[in-house]
């Protein structure tokens, strides 16, 4: 392992300088609002205020699947954070999510409206509410939530962990880039394993602990995030390449990714959702192959 300088980390720690590298400004060391900005309110009951990362994906392939099983109160206006641009500081979004995090959703469709956030409780909520894609046999339901914490508490050491150094930061510093790639490779291992016994993730049937996990590992080993899968040797997990191909060609998992997608393909962003119409001709003869 190459040396670096040593860094003696400062007895009280204080935010003099952006990160820098591409989401500097995204975070910063406290909370609250940084201007006024109300939301926007569409048509539809559900209101989806996101950005088509892996933890916005979750949550519109969820509606999109819940759409395609004919639930029509799961239309929704999906409306686009710019989180890079500082969106998710506005007064309005602060008071949804008080963490500043995409996604967030507003339920405006009982007498006062309700206020969902974090992906995952996103998608926990919406299953309960629509009956779907969260079993409600004992042993099930636990399989299929345990999956869906598993994915919530490891994505910080894919995303922001391995993701981040690999990817996205300034400098490449290889301790770091060596710990969170072990830790990625131990993940997709799991999984892996996981998926050798299983057609899903949480056992024979499909559920949001396949839409929490598809968008961060199903994206990774397809190469559709960081560019890293040759990198970490992706190929070799075959069982996982089958779930993630299949996740994938699914009609509903590819109009979610496209939504609120501000990078990759133009012919494949939707930046705001507003209708099913959305999804145009050309799009739609696209999303059926």
């Amino acid at each position: 392992m190459s040396q670096t300088p040593e860094y003696q980390p400062p007895r009280v720690w204080t935010w003099d300088q952006p990160s820098g590298g591409r989401f500097a400004n995204i975070n910063r060391p406290v909370s609250g609002p940084t201007h006024e900005r109300e939301l926007p309110v569409g048509r539809h009951p559900l209101q989806l205020y996101s950005q088509g990362t892996p933890n916005g994906v979750k949550v519109t392939i969820m509606l999109e699947e819940l759409l395609a099983r004919g639930c029509p109160g799961a239309e929704y206006d999906a409306w686009l954070i710019r989180i890079g641009e500082g969106d998710q500081f506005g007064s309005g979004f602060v008071g949804v999510n008080p963490n500043s995090k995409i996604p967030a959703l507003v339920d405006r469709s009982g007498p006062a409206p309700i206020r969902v956030f974090e992906s995952g409780a996103i998608l926990t909520y919406l299953a309960e509410k629509f009956g779907a894609f969260l079993p409600t046999e004992p042993a099930a339901r636990a399989e299929c939530l345990s999956w869906l914490f598993w994915q919530v508490g490891s994505a910080p050491y894919l995303g922001g962990g391995f993701g981040h150094f690999y990817a996205y930061a300034p400098v490449k510093i290889e301790y770091a880039i060596n710990r969170f790639a072990m830790e990625a490779k131990r993940q997709l291992d799991v999984l892996d394993k996981r998926l050798a016994e299983h057609e899903f993730i949480a056992g024979n049937d499909y559920t949001i602990a396949d839409m929490a996990i598809w968008p961060w590992y199903g994206a990774l080993v397809l190469n559709q995030v960081y560019g890293a899968a040759e990198f970490l040797s992706a190929g070799d997990y075959r069982h996982l390449l089958r779930w993630a191909r299949a996740i994938g060609e699914r009609p509903a998992v590819r109009r979610g990714r496209m939504v609120n997608r501000t990078s990759g393909d133009p012919s494949e962003q939707l930046l705001e959702r507003h209708d099913a119409s959305d999804f145009d001709t050309r799009t739609q003869d696209k999303l059926q192959g």
